[in-house]
């Protein structure tokens, strides 16, 4: 008998085979009928199977399983208890800055908007991190416009500055360089979202004007660099209405399928951001329904347990209270979407987007315990109360 041993792959080196290499291979309207074609037995096969490829995750997202949507939050529901228990865990974002070299459609911090510009200083910085403190956050998402200016030799600066007192540090900042990326690691970085927005290359580029940021491909292998730097957590994300919503999420679960299977020492999450009313805000080109958006968080369930859910205040204080069962393991709370909101009161005028649900953290932590679920300040001890 032939005795077959177990080799242990390395993580994936940074050559070839990242994913804007499969995304050129796919067509558009090709991965937009993969979902429209599908009829109700394909919903009820992937209902009834454990594991599920992404043809299954296009069943699910499809107009054929609109009339199972009970069946699939329950199911969505019973999956996040058994893999993430009765928790749900809370951050707050912190705006370090609003300048940007960017042009985007949809975002306030668009360079063309005229509003007042702040990039917090290292004073400023230390008062927001008390102030967040103060309110029981163990769990901190840095986030910035995209500038040269607010980079590297600025996040040196401030990272030893906030992680002390952190538990958990995140960033949703301008795409980096691998080598960058294990740098911050080094100095306390945990996590890092990079949202893609669209996987549209035509619509990516309509509403990325200018700046760096209209380099489709550097924006879109940043999961791998992000992969191949070794960090712990990479989230990914579309923008919810810039074009077929769908056909999006499509493409994000095979995403997140390449990432898994080269990068399997990480960890990963996904997030839900609808286009929201901003300075200089554009009509969204697909809505998402609550009840569309519903389906789509329980998909995402079914098709993987262990990829972590986020919600963040974009969505109204009545969708979160009925989302905190849904599948998700990660909301934001009063949360400020300008630099200095916590401790300076910044003006709103500063802001990325407007802000739905404007609860205090202790009325969302009240809510989420009053739905059976236990609050979370940090990965491995819920909060004492």
């Amino acid at each position: 008998m032939t005795v077959q041993k177990v080799r242990l792959l390395e993580q994936s080196p940074a050559v070839a085979g990242q994913f804007s290499e499969f995304l050129e291979t796919c067509d558009w309207s090709a991965m937009t009928e993969i979902h429209r074609n599908k009829q109700e037995a394909d919903v009820l096969q992937a209902l009834a199977k454990d594991s599920l490829n992404e043809e299954d995750f296009a069943a699910l997202i499809s107009p054929a399983a609109e009339p199972y949507l009970l069946d699939m939050v329950a199911k969505s529901e019973r999956l996040t208890q058994q893999r993430f228990g009765n928790t749900m865990s809370l951050f707050a974002p912190l705006y370090l800055s609003n300048t940007c070299a960017n042009e985007c459609t949809y975002c306030g911090f668009s360079m063309s908007n005229a509003i007042k510009r702040l990039t917090l200083n290292e004073q400023q910085v230390e008062r927001e991190v008390a102030a967040i403190k103060g309110k029981g956050f163990d769990h901190i998402l840095l986030v910035t416009g995209e500038t040269n200016k607010v980079a590297m030799a600025y996040f040196e600066r401030m990272l030893p500055l906030i992680k002390p007192a952190f538990s958990q540090l995140s960033m949703e900042v301008q795409p980096l360089e691998s080598s960058e990326y294990k740098r911050l690691q080094e100095i306390g970085l945990d996590a890092v979202l990079v949202y893609q927005e669209t996987y549209r290359r035509k619509t990516y580029l309509e509403h990325h004007l200018r700046g760096n940021k209209s380099n489709f491909n550097f924006r879109l292998d940043a999961p791998d660099r992000l992969g191949q730097a070794g960090i712990h957590k990479i989230g990914l994300g579309v923008l919810l209405g810039l074009d077929d919503w769908r056909t999006d999420s499509l493409l994000m679960a095979f995403h997140l399928r390449h990432l898994q299977k080269r990068y399997w020492r990480s960890r990963f999450s996904v997030a839900f951001p609808r286009i929201r009313p901003c300075e200089g805000g554009i009509v969204p080109k697909s809505v998402i329904s609550d009840r569309q958006l519903v389906q789509l968080i329980a998909a995402w369930r079914l098709f993987d347990r262990d990829v972590e859910m986020s919600l963040s205040t974009r969505e109204s204080a009545e969708f979160r209270d009925h989302a905190v069962r849904m599948g998700f393991t990660t909301m934001s709370a009063e949360s400020k979407t300008q630099p200095g909101g916590y401790a300076d009161d910044a003006e709103t005028a500063l802001e990325q987007f407007e802000i739905s649900d404007e609860r205090s953290v202790d009325l969302v932590a009240q809510m989420i315990r009053s739905q059976g679920r236990e609050v979370v300040w940090k990965d491995w001890d819920p909060a004492l109360s």
